[in-house]
């Protein structure tokens, strides 16, 4: 069995209303809690849930990466439209050069149409913002791999660009998405293939689908690495999983149940190739969760 690895997915904003104090203390609570067991550490990048409190999510990643030199961070996943792609390539070739290596690049399409009209950016049909993301894609891949790079795009364009430091080593390049034409563009641009929140018979089905856009783009399949990110509810009996389960968490979409559970659900995805889960710590602020993954689900999968 490949070695399974865990990331953590902290909140990117103190909701249910938190205090400041009791959200800090309660994040720096799960990462010291989390160091040793848990490989990364990730942050989702949105402006808006409603009146929610949130985080912008490049300044809080690179505020906890600098914090915390022991785990890899990334995000599940950069919007690309909210940053021009050229200052990206720059942006990740800094942090990655100031972590030692410790940036993971997760990028995608955008897909939150209020957050987009609310803070002033066009959103446009999915085709173009695909399209957009693949451009976006070549752009950083010039300006990380080459010299001076110029890329002239139907959206972006760069022209006699320089990315100096180079980031070294390259970040994993993480997109998720499920439909055949992201597909296509994740077996031709990422390391990472990731899914959010999906049921186990619905991921057999994607399997397929992605191994065909590997085959049509002549990749070999094994080398795209299968992620999984989402939420997950462990406690140590069933009837303190109800209790914890306050956001009515379901197992087609999330990983809920006690650490047998969680690990028999797991064992179906890993059985398909999956070899990395990007957890979040359901009940938080409380910790049962972190607390059950460390000491009871990943021992499971340790050779």
């Amino acid at each position: 069995m490949a070695q399974i690895q865990l990331g953590l997915v902290i909140p990117n904003g103190p909701y249910r209303r938190l205090s400041r104090e009791e959200f800090t203390t309660t994040v720096e609570k799960s990462l010291e809690m989390a160091a040793g067991h848990f490989d990364s550490v990730w942050l989702t990048d949105h402006l808006q849930f409603g009146d929610n409190p949130l985080f912008e999510g490049w300044t809080a990643l690179t505020y906890q990466a600098a914090l915390h030199p022991q785990f890899k961070f990334g995000h599940a996943v950069l919007a690309q439209s909210f940053r021009n792609p050229a200052l990206l390539a720059k942006m990740s070739a800094t942090l990655q050069y100031l972590t030692n290596g410790r940036f993971i690049l997760g990028i995608g399409a955008g897909w939150k149409e209020d957050e987009y009209t609310a803070y002033g950016y066009d959103f446009p049909t999915a085709g173009r913002r695909l399209g957009e993301l693949e451009e976006s894609l070549q752009i950083i891949n010039a300006l990380w791999r080459e010299k001076q790079a110029t890329v002239e795009g139907k959206y972006y364009r760069v022209v006699n660009a320089y990315c100096e430091p180079k980031p070294e080593p390259l970040p994993p390049i993480v997109i998720g998405g499920t439909k055949p034409r992201i597909l296509r563009l994740i077996a031709r641009y990422a390391d990472w293939w990731n899914v959010s929140g999906v049921s186990i018979d619905n991921y057999k089905l994607f399997v397929q689908e992605s191994e065909r856009a590997c085959e049509d783009v002549g990749r070999d399949p094994k080398t795209l690495r299968r992620t999984w990110f989402g939420r997950c509810l462990c406690a140590p009996t069933e009837e303190a999983v109800q209790a914890l389960n306050v956001d009515h968490l379901t197992a087609d979409r999330a990983f809920v149940g006690t650490p047998e559970q969680v690990i028999a659900q797991m064992r179906a995805f890993v059985d398909l190739g999956v070899d990395y889960f990007m957890f979040s710590n359901g009940g938080f602020p409380h910790l049962t969760t972190l607390e059950m993954l460390i000491n009871d689900v990943l021992p499971a999968f340790e050779s």
